[in-house]
């Protein structure tokens, strides 16, 4: 930035003013333009109160009388108004050339200035240079009266000017009393007679901008010494609090203060070298504007959190009250509240607008301050509202604190919010009306709606005989990904009100009556997109304003949630196929139908001779293609497939369908897809697993320590039986193990068959043992004893009758239906049911004081992938963090069935966008957009063009 140039100081020119001097004997008459400069002593200039709660800068004049008088009324002793008229004209020499183009900081009709007789004997006298000072000139121009050249101030005026430094002094150092700290108290009252009533109040303004910025620095320095310097000595916040607290609550105002003490040191220099008629201070408010904008900035945007952790310290810590209580008896504290000593930096650069606005405003048209003060206050300007933004943000953040901590859940459920991420905020909240059923028509209740950016709270007010207030959640919160709009446009509905028990003459005697009682209410709806009849809310605003208000609210939440969820994905889905699965109506016409395949039922992923491929079961057959192609070719037509595992360690495949289950080498089917084999190779390698004519209700396998197990329940008309299998290579096979009952030779009995639950659907896997899903719970189960399922673990257990949580839990429980375990840590596991989820201890009890967590869709089927559990429904995958239960996600779609899950792949199936085809879709973790060295450099060679 280019360094201004300010010329070296010229002396200050003079005219000697005879004491004594008298008007002239005939004059002519006085026009507006004549006006008194006398100033009494008791007048008071202040042109701005430094206080926080000013809204606007107004100039408060002295009590300066300039009445239009006659030449008699004049003093004697002041030469007659350039609208006298008189004798000869002074000639004063030429100004400096560099002065030339300035402002004149002497009136024009001083500058017009006619002698009297008085003047006869008037010189020029030697200027104050002359006598060792170093004084600048005042600005001087002869715009208005360029016939007349520019003057000077007289000996006398200098001489007097002198006398007052030791005031400015005093002044700086804040030893004047308060009745004296004004430009007029001193001024020598011969400046204040030769200077127009603009000049009076420019330099008035100026003066007072010193004294601003005086007391403002001295306020900024008061904070460190008062409250920030005892604060950490006497430590009323604990330690582990008071550093934090310290940053959050005064943040950088220290940065701050160093700014204006230099700028305030600027100040004081050109004061004490052009007193009394100071230039110019807008070049030193430009220079440190442009310094100070950053640190401005964060203190403002922070101010609101600032605040808001005072406030929550003070109402909760007695110690802190006593502490603020003690400042406040600092006589420099002048009974200030703390909040304004917080608040100078917010309120500090309006008042400089509006102070340098006030100068322009007395300033000439040709002085340099007319380009100076324009530049000056548009940087101003542009930086006050660039920081508008940031303040709302900050503002809303604290609306949202305070919204978090009266927020009060029901007991037993666990909602986690996600309230402690950075991005989250507060986007709209106002009180609604809602009407419910009541015993005879209907009552109407008033919630407080609030409407995150992830969720939407309905929300009823109680005041709590501690005079604290709560917000009780009266409704499940929606999550944002699960909202939907109904309508916005129906009729208003009439509310009555409660009416006054005073006596209403009108009312006893039936006049207007009932339109005072009611008031019109405007009604929206909205729902929750996985319980439409269910959750369905009707709500009513006071104005069809405030509706359209919520409505525009809903709608941009919902479309910035979409965007941000969809540019955050934890798992991403990417199709696999969308057009080779052609939807029939049924299995039968799909059988008889080759270009009809039926639903996807399952999948399944396999590898073999270097080659990554796909197998999808569907009630057509079995389709494999390779990974990333459409060109699939079914290799079985074994009808209504249940589902498909693939062994690959072992060269297996098992597919369980209507006919039982049966396992094929998994290589063998491999090269019939790929064309290198024939069918009929495939069929021979088929063992059968399952007995003849046994009808098996599900299969799964799970590895257990070292073993592969195939574990699979068959169905008879008294009873369902457990049965395990081990996978081996046939020449491990000994005549001492026995084979499967069908004589598999890749299988062997792990253990004897075990009776369990009739209503037993699936089965899931633990580290040593297994869980046997149940109507009324998970039967825990050691797989190489499952004879004695009678004495089986069910877990969650509910051993507590007393507790009253835990029958809570148990109550809900009882309704839903298990679909499996996961691990959440070394002593804690996920019970995970259709509609909710529970945590217990190892032993099966519940922990987390019997909380549960509800699901906002009804799962049918649940995968873990990492540290999310995905929920699969009918139309969402609700993904979940295992150990917080916090939603992270929702993938939305039509008929979604989950196919296949292991560590390698999670894939699904759904509804294709035409309904005619079944789209296989993969999810795909993503990763963080975090930069690595590679990256790094490269994008350091890009540096240099700006990219």
């Amino acid at each position: 930035m280019a360094t201004r140039h300010r010329p070296p100081p010229h002396p200050q020119p003079h005219i000697t003013i005879p004491p004594g001097a008298a008007p002239p004997a005939t004059s002519s008459p006085k026009t507006s333009a004549d006006w008194d400069f006398r100033i009494s002593d008791h007048d008071h200039l202040n042109l701005w109160h430094d206080d926080y709660r000013d809204a606007a800068y107004t100039p408060q004049s002295p009590d300066i009388n300039f009445p239009i008088t006659s030449s008699s009324s004049r003093p004697s002793s002041r030469p007659s108004s350039v609208h006298e008229t008189s004798g000869s004209r002074i000639q004063f020499p030429e100004p400096h050339p560099f002065r030339a183009s300035l402002r004149p900081a002497v009136s024009q009709s001083f500058l017009r200035h006619r002698s009297t007789k008085s003047d006869t004997n008037v010189s020029v006298a030697r200027s104050s240079a002359n006598r060792g000072e170093s004084r600048p000139p005042s600005f001087i121009s002869t715009e208005s009266s360029p016939e007349f050249a520019p003057t000077v101030l007289s000996d006398e005026l200098s001489n007097l000017t002198l006398d007052s430094e030791e005031g400015i002094r005093k002044f700086q150092a804040g030893l004047l009393d308060d009745k004296d700290e004004a430009w007029y108290k001193l001024v020598p009252p011969e400046a204040r007679e030769v200077l127009d009533k603009k000049d009076v109040q420019r330099q008035s303004i100026i003066f007072e901008f010193i004294q601003s910025e005086r007391d403002y620095v001295n306020d900024l320095q008061l904070v460190q010494e008062v409250f920030v310097d005892p604060l950490l000595a006497t430590s009323p916040i604990p330690q582990s609090r008071i550093q934090g607290f310290v940053s959050e609550v005064f943040y950088n105002l220290n940065e701050i203060l160093a700014h204006h003490r230099r700028m305030l040191d600027a100040l004081f220099e050109r004061q004490r070298e052009q007193h009394p008629l100071i230039q110019s201070v807008a070049d030193i408010v430009l220079d440190t504007s442009l310094v100070f904008r950053t640190q401005y900035e964060q203190y403002i945007k922070h101010y609101p959190l600032a605040e808001a952790h005072h406030r929550k310290e003070l109402r909760r810590n007695p110690k802190y009250q006593y502490f603020l209580s003690q400042c406040s008896q600092d006589p420099r504290v002048r009974k200030r509240d703390f909040i304004i000593f917080l608040n100078r930096p917010i309120t500090r650069l309006p008042r400089t607008i509006l102070m340098l606005e006030q100068i322009q405003k007395y300033t000439a048209l040709d002085h340099p301050d007319q380009e100076v003060l324009p530049l000056t206050l548009n940087i101003l300007r542009e930086f006050m509202k660039s920081t508008q933004p940031g303040i709302e943000a900050a503002e809303g953040k604290v609306k949202f604190w305070n919204l978090c901590e009266t927020l009060a859940f029901q007991k037993g459920e666990i909602i986690e919010l996600d309230l402690y991420d950075e991005s989250r905020t507060l986007l709209y909240q106002s009180t609604l009306a809602r009407r419910y059923k009541a015993e005879v028509g209907y009552s109407w209740a008033d919630l407080h709606v609030a409407l995150l950016d992830n969720y939407l709270l309905l929300l009823k007010k109680e005041v709590r005989p501690s005079g604290i207030y709560k917000h009780n959640v009266v409704s499940r919160p929606i999550p944002i990904e699960y909202l939907r709009l109904a309508s916005f446009d129906a009729a208003p509905e009439n509310r009555k009100d409660k009416t006054s028990s005073s006596v209403d003459h009108g009312k006893i005697f039936g006049i207007d009556s009932f339109r005072s009682r009611y008031r019109a209410m405007y009604p929206f709806t909205l729902y929750h997109a996985s319980a439409m009849t269910t959750r369905r809310y009707t709500l009513y605003a006071n104005s069809e304003a405030e509706r359209e208000k919520w409505r525009r609210a809903l709608v941009e939440a919902i479309g910035v949630r979409k965007v941000r969820q969809e540019s955050n994905m934890i798992l991403a889905p990417h199709t696999v196929n969308d057009t080779f699965f052609k939807v029939s109506g049924s299995a039968s016409s799909s059988s008889s139908n080759p270009r009809i395949h039926g639903k996807i039922k399952c999948a399944a992923l396999l590898s073999s001779s270097g080659k990554h491929l796909i197998a999808v079961g569907c009630p057509s057959g079995i389709y494999i293609a390779p990974r990333g192609s459409n060109d699939y070719k079914r290799v079985l037509k074994t009808t209504a497939i249940v589902s498909l595992h693939a062994i690959q360690q072992y060269n297996k495949i098992l597919v369980h369908s209507d006919e039982g289950l049966d396992a094929y080498s998994l290589d063998l089917m491999a090269r019939v897809a790929l064309g290198t084999s024939r069918p009929q190779d495939l069929d021979a390698s088929r063992e059968r697993i399952s007995g003849q004519d046994v009808a098996v209700t599900f299969a799964r396998v799970e590895t257990l320590g070292t073993r592969t197990l195939v574990l699979y329940a068959t169905k008879s008309f008294m009873q369902v039986t457990l049965h395990s299998m081990e996978v081996v290579n046939p020449t491990n096979l000994t005549t001492s193990l026995r084979r499967s009952v069908s004589g598999a030779t890749s299988f062997r009995q792990f253990a004897e068959p075990a009776w369990i639950p009739k209503d037993s659907h699936d089965i899931t896997s633990l580290h040593k043992s297994i869980g046997v899903c149940a109507e009324r719970g998970i039967h825990i189960l050691d797989p190489t004893k499952c004879s004695s399922s009678s004495n089986a673990t069910v877990v969650p257990t509910f051993a507590d009758s007393n507790n009253a949580p835990m029958q809570a839990l148990k109550q809900r429980c009882s309704s839903a239906r298990p679909l499996g375990l996961v691990r959440t840590g070394e002593n804690e596991l996920l019970v995970v049911f259709d509609e909710l989820g529970c945590y217990i201890n190892r032993r099966g009890i519940p922990s987390r004081s019997s909380g549960y967590l509800r699901w906002e869709t009804k799962a049918v089927s649940f995968a873990r992938w990492g540290s999310n559990i995905l929920l699969f429904s009918p139309e969402f995958i609700e993904i979940r963090d295992i150990a917080s239960g916090r939603l992270v996600q929702v993938i939305e779609g039509q008929d979604i069935r989950g196919v296949h899950a292991s560590d390698r792949a999670i894939l699904f199936a759904m509804r294709g966008a035409d309904g005619t085809t079944d789209r296989l879709v993969e999810l795909v973790e993503t990763a963080d957009l975090t930069m690595s060295k590679k990256d790094s450099k490269m994008a350091a060679l890009w540096d240099e063009w700006d990219m």
